[in-house]
Protein backbone atom coordinates (compact mmCIF):
# COMPACT_ATOMS: atom_id res chain seq x y z
CA UNK A 1 0.00 0.00 0.00
CA UNK A 2 2.16 3.30 -1.63
CA UNK A 3 -0.54 5.48 -0.97
CA UNK A 4 -2.67 5.86 2.11
CA UNK A 5 -5.81 4.23 1.16
CA UNK A 6 -9.23 5.25 2.72
CA UNK A 7 -12.46 3.14 3.79
CA UNK A 8 -13.70 3.23 0.18
CA UNK A 9 -9.99 1.85 -1.14
CA UNK A 10 -9.69 5.46 -2.97
CA UNK A 11 -6.83 7.10 -3.43
CA UNK A 12 -6.67 10.71 -1.99
CA UNK A 13 -6.10 11.88 -5.78
CA UNK A 14 -8.70 9.14 -6.65
CA UNK A 15 -11.33 10.41 -4.33
CA UNK A 16 -10.85 14.10 -5.37
CA UNK A 17 -11.43 12.72 -9.24
CA UNK A 18 -14.76 11.35 -8.19
CA UNK A 19 -15.44 14.19 -6.21
CA UNK A 20 -15.17 16.31 -9.47
CA UNK A 21 -17.35 14.19 -11.91
CA UNK A 22 -19.77 14.01 -9.24
CA UNK A 23 -20.18 18.13 -8.68
CA UNK A 24 -19.78 18.10 -12.65
CA UNK A 25 -22.96 15.75 -12.72
CA UNK A 26 -24.52 17.46 -10.15
CA UNK A 27 -24.33 21.06 -11.69
CA UNK A 28 -25.35 19.84 -15.33
CA UNK A 29 -28.39 18.44 -13.31
CA UNK A 30 -29.52 21.53 -11.95
CA UNK A 31 -29.18 23.45 -14.81
CA UNK A 32 -31.12 20.84 -16.84
CA UNK A 33 -33.92 21.09 -14.36
CA UNK A 34 -33.89 25.07 -13.79
CA UNK A 35 -34.19 25.13 -17.52
CA UNK A 36 -36.82 22.50 -17.81
CA UNK A 37 -38.92 24.68 -15.01
CA UNK A 38 -38.77 27.51 -16.86
CA UNK A 39 -39.98 26.22 -19.98
CA UNK A 40 -42.73 24.60 -17.80
CA UNK A 41 -43.55 28.03 -16.25
CA UNK A 42 -43.88 30.10 -19.33
CA UNK A 43 -46.43 26.77 -21.17
CA UNK A 44 -48.51 26.86 -17.86
CA UNK A 45 -47.75 28.84 -14.91
CA UNK A 46 -48.42 26.66 -11.96
CA UNK A 47 -49.59 29.69 -9.88
CA UNK A 48 -53.37 31.24 -10.16
CA UNK A 49 -53.96 33.94 -12.97
CA UNK A 50 -55.07 37.41 -11.76
CA UNK A 51 -58.16 36.36 -12.83
CA UNK A 52 -58.48 33.54 -10.55
CA UNK A 53 -58.48 29.51 -10.74
CA UNK A 54 -62.21 29.31 -11.48
CA UNK A 55 -61.56 31.11 -14.72
CA UNK A 56 -58.21 29.22 -15.49
CA UNK A 57 -59.94 25.76 -14.67
CA UNK A 58 -62.90 26.99 -17.38
CA UNK A 59 -60.25 28.19 -20.23
CA UNK A 60 -58.95 24.58 -19.85
CA UNK A 61 -61.71 22.39 -20.16
CA UNK A 62 -61.11 22.65 -23.84
CA UNK A 63 -58.05 21.63 -23.79
CA UNK A 64 -58.33 19.18 -21.43
CA UNK A 65 -61.40 17.25 -23.09
CA UNK A 66 -60.27 16.07 -25.93
CA UNK A 67 -57.59 14.05 -23.80
CA UNK A 68 -60.16 12.40 -20.91
CA UNK A 69 -62.32 11.06 -23.97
Amino acid sequence: MADKESLTGLTEAEAMEVHKYMVQGYIAFVAVAVVAHILVWNWRPWFAPVTGWKNALIEAVPVLAPLIG
